[in-house]
């Protein structure tokens, strides 16, 4: 492994010519509005639209219980009709449904634009990562690294404009950041019309149609992956009000915290991605980030009664490690999430995995900011016991998904279909 270089490690997001390069042009301009709306609606919705801070939440909390239903079906769908095409329907959908927040005044409205968004949201993103498998083949696992890091640059850039916005403050400037996310859809949509269209790939006759719900290493794996996705809360969830509410580290540090997070998982993202290449490794990529979160978790607790520069020091030594384990985590969740799931079926695998993320998503504010923050240093150190015991199951649950992979078959039909169109024209983002 080369000497880090961090210019090197940035030069290294931009993937080959070709439709690699497409794929990751769509996903940053895609996440570029996500990061512009993640921070920001709440606000709009509270300060400019003038609802009750509890009906933006019950709204956006049914809008997410209700998406958890899309994944599956629409995954099959991108299957069974084309990856490509869904994608570019979902795209068209949230583009309309983030034009309809301009003019909700109501919690009714909002509901109703919510779910649609979250609904076309989640299925999005299992159509993603059936493109993704179609578009990388056989390096989807570093490539769905590579794109990860991608996303965080992406989405830095969107969450520093949608602060500009905030603090700008007034509703025409909410409206301009509410269109922009609208035409980054439309973007992406330019973008991947670029792509090849991908033929579906060849079910094998003694699939069932949904094969994922037999699956039972894969749905041991999903209920593994929603427990581990709550760590992606702990920096911008908890940590804020840890460190304001239980520590003596000034307040702005928690800019800083987050700031050093983002920037190691860009560096650092695809270089850990390259180590982690089978189920098997990825079983042992978990195992080892649930060790890791146990001591971070353990030392934002500990901060806790420290002087101011103690905790200081104490904390970004939390966040370092914590940083360290989530690059762990997400490279063993990708060798799994590609490395389990029959080419042919990808689309409604992921839709599948993000019921089990979902339900994580839905639960993360109550356990963090209602159970855990009460209870103080032993609810940190108690999720973190709970990261690393749920990390040691995973070895043992890839090691089963091994066993049981129809490889040999499945990777005769992935031959068997490939793209209907020629590569893309090198002038793509070059």
């Amino acid at each position: 492994m080369p000497r880090f270089n961090p210019i090197r490690e940035l030069r290294g997001l931009v993937p080959e010519a070709g439709p690699k390069r497409v794929y990751a042009l769509g996903t940053f301009i895609n996440m570029f509005g996500f990061g512009l709306l993640v921070v920001s609606m709440s606000l709009y919705f509270t300060r400019i639209v003038g609802l009750p801070a509890s009906q933006v939440g019950a709204a956006l909390t049914i809008g997410v219980a209700i998406s958890l239903i899309s994944g599956v079906p629409v995954g099959n769908l991108a299957d069974r009709w084309s990856p490509v095409k869904t994608v570019k329907a979902m795209l068209v959908i949230q583009a309309l449904t983030a034009t309809t927040f301009i003019f909700i005044d109501n919690f009714v409205q909002l509901v109703i634009a919510a779910t649609l968004d979250m609904l076309a949201l989640k299925a999005s993103v299992a159509a993603s990562e059936s493109l993704l498998r179609r578009v990388a083949g056989d390096e989807a696992v570093g490539f769905r690294a590579q794109v990860h890091a991608i996303q965080f640059v992406a989405m830095g850039l969107g969450t520093a404009g949608c602060a500009v916005v905030i603090q700008i403050g007034t509703p025409t400037a909410y409206h301009l950041m509410i269109a922009l996310d609208a035409l980054s859809f439309l973007g992406a949509l330019l973008v991947f019309m670029r792509l090849p269209d991908y033929e579906p790939l060849p079910k094998p006759e003694t699939a069932s149609r949904w094969g994922v719900l037999s699956d039972r290493p894969f749905v041991a794996w999903t209920a593994i992956a929603g427990a581990m996705n709550l760590q992606l809360f702990m920096i911008n969830m908890l940590l804020p009000l840890w460190v304001v509410d239980a520590t003596k580290a000034p307040t702005w540090t928690v800019a800083v915290f987050y700031i050093i997070n983002n920037t190691l998982i860009v560096l650092f993202m695809v270089r850990v991605g390259n180590k982690v290449k089978t189920i098997r490794q990825g079983g042992v990529a978990i195992r080892r980030a649930g060790a890791l979160l146990l001591f971070s978790c353990a030392g934002m607790g500990f901060a806790s009664g420290l002087p101011g520069w103690a905790a200081v020091l104490l904390l970004i030594a939390a966040v370092l490690v914590h940083t360290y384990g989530e690059l762990w985590y997400m490279a063993g969740s990708f060798a799994l999430n590609f490395g389990l799931p029959p080419a042919h079926a990808q689309g409604q695998y992921m839709g599948f995995l993000g019921i089990g993320s979902g339900v994580g998503e839905a639960f993360a504010p109550l356990l963090f900011l209602s159970f855990i923050l009460s209870l103080g240093r032993p609810g940190l150190i108690g999720i973190g016991v709970f990261f690393a015991l749920v990390g040691l199951l995973a070895p043992a649950v890839a090691r089963w998904g091994e066993r049981t992979r129809p490889a040999a078959e499945e990777k005769a039909s992935e031959e068997d279909a490939s793209p209907a169109a020629p590569a893309v024209a090198p002038a793509v983002a070059e």
